[in-house]
């Protein structure tokens, strides 16, 4: 096999883990020596072994003049556990075959330049393309202090979210709806508006046939009308923030001081800004928001230009009608030259409908690990 082979190993080990290493980036790690894979690794989660320990632990012995191939510079500080260089030098592994450098100022080059320091040979820059996509979300939060912004939404061929009446149940089909709860996993949080509560009481969870991670709920609700019998309220499967506008959040939550997994709190805002909004969730350690509003938060997003992401289902049905609602909502740009610019990263289909993703093309990004 060539490099670039085991690398792809690598890699895909790496991806399986998506949604369960937050705040870390995904890392895969394969030790090959003589032509054999003798370790395999993946970081599983925060605070445990990184990829590398795992597959250096695997070939045991048979890591000596062995060659490693790790999707991510191998770290060379101590966090939550110990530097990778460190382990990978007393293995007695002769090479290092890196896809991505971490491009962080802080720790740059550090797992590099230690590795060369003791004479093991590393080669950069193999399959660094695939894998820097693995970890968009955890480089623009390293970079930005800010979750990255997945905005989700279904529409039929005309771009419509509802019928003229608000019936929406199901414009897509169930593939593409399994597909959404596989995100909501992959998603550090969830977040709608105060009126997707009110119309739908959804429980906004994961249901997938083998489990999964439910994210923290976010409600922007300016407010404070969230029902207190809504599911989000009460069925206790997940955290529920609700997000208010001026009224301090000590005066708001009293109806809600018996509902353990619920937080009010207020942004202290005439209006909740979307920049404000992540500023405080990056702070709080969220990494990653899918947004899965109406019309009207929808627009929100759009409008501040602080979407990362967009996936949009499209279905194959006409509904038609001049006011029936749309996914994109608010004031819109007036302008060409002002609208958020997009490319477009996939198209496939996925039962009978279409998945678009589509990036903000001004996103860069930067990495670190602990």
């Amino acid at each position: 096999m060539k490099d670039e082979e085991y690398m792809a190993l690598a890699i895909e080990m790496a991806r399986r883990t998506k949604g369960q290493t937050s705040p870390n980036p995904l890392v895969g790690a394969v030790v090959v020596k003589n032509n054999e894979i003798v370790g395999l690794g993946a970081h599983l989660k925060a605070g445990e072994p990184h990829a590398e320990v795992h597959a250096i632990r695997m070939a045991g012995e048979k890591a000596k003049e062995a060659t490693i191939y790790v999707t991510l510079e191998p770290c060379n500080h101590h966090g939550k556990t110990p530097p990778c260089t460190e382990l990978i030098i007393k293995s007695g592994i002769r090479r290092v075959v890196i896809a991505s450098v971490d491009p962080n100022p802080l720790v740059s080059g550090g797992g590099i330049k230690r590795l060369r320091e003791a004479g093991i040979t590393v080669d950069i820059g193999i399959l660094s393309k695939e894998a820097e996509a693995l970890n968009d979300i955890f480089f623009h939060y390293i970079s930005t202090k800010r979750p990255y912004v997945t905005l989700k939404s279904a529409v039929s061929l005309d771009g419509k979210t509802a019928t003229i009446t608000g019936e929406s149940r199901w414009i897509t089909g169930e593939k593409a709806r399994l597909d959404v709860h596989r995100l909501r996993h992959e998603h550090d949080a969830i977040l709608v508006g105060v009126g997707t509560v009110i119309k739908d009481n959804p429980s906004l969870t994961v249901r997938l046939p083998e489990g999964g991670k439910n994210p923290i709920r976010i409600i922007l609700d300016s407010h404070l009308k969230t029902p207190i019998d809504s599911n989000v309220v009460n069925d206790s499967m997940a955290d529920t923030w609700i997000i208010t506008a001026e009224k301090p959040a000590e005066v708001l939550s009293a109806p809600f001081l018996s509902k353990p997994n619920v937080k009010i709190i207020s942004m202290e805002q005439k209006k909740i800004e979307i920049p404000s909004l992540l500023d405080f969730l990056g702070k709080q350690g969220i990494t990653s928001l899918f947004v899965e509003g109406g019309s009207k938060v929808n627009g929100s997003f759009i409008e501040s230009k602080m979407v990362n992401q967009i996936i949009m289902y499209i279905a194959p049905k006409i509904i038609g009608g001049a006011l029936a609602p749309t996914a994109i909502g608010g004031d819109g740009f007036k302008r060409m030259i002002d609208i958020l610019p997009l490319t477009i990263n996939s198209v496939e289909t996925i039962g009978e409908d279409l998945k678009i993703v589509a990036v903000n093309a001004e996103e860069k990004s930067s990495c670190s690990r602990e």
